[in-house]
């Protein structure tokens, strides 16, 4: 089992997740965070730190979030560690309550 960062995080990216993160799973993109499935020990400690409730754990994942699973381990394998907590978006208050932010994920 892991954690899924999903599609709440894009365009926001607060990063309160990552300083809770006992193994330093998380993965840093241009306006998104993933979970890196070989390191996630699914202690689930991220998950109520996530001001914009964008992590599960795999098996919770919302029916229409599903795609973010694999997508998680894809971007993990080519974006780099992110290990303190950094200031979110500039406009991420704003971006925080769009839903259908897909097509804003950049790699």
């Amino acid at each position: 089992m892991t954690l899924v960062v999903t599609e709440a995080c894009i365009r926001c990216k607060y990063t309160d997740c990552v300083d809770v993160c006992p193994v330093d799973a998380f993965r840093e993109g241009p306006n998104f965070l993933a979970i890196d499935p070989e390191d996630c020990i699914d202690c689930a400690v991220c998950v109520p730190e996530c001001p914009v409730a964008a992590i599960y754990a795999d098996e919770d994942v919302p029916a229409d979030q599903r795609d973010f699973t694999p997508l998680n381990a894809v971007l993990a394998r080519t974006w780099k560690p992110i290990t303190r907590r950094k200031p979110a978006l500039p406009d991420a208050e704003t971006w925080r309550h769009v839903k259908d932010k897909r097509g804003e994920l950049k790699r």
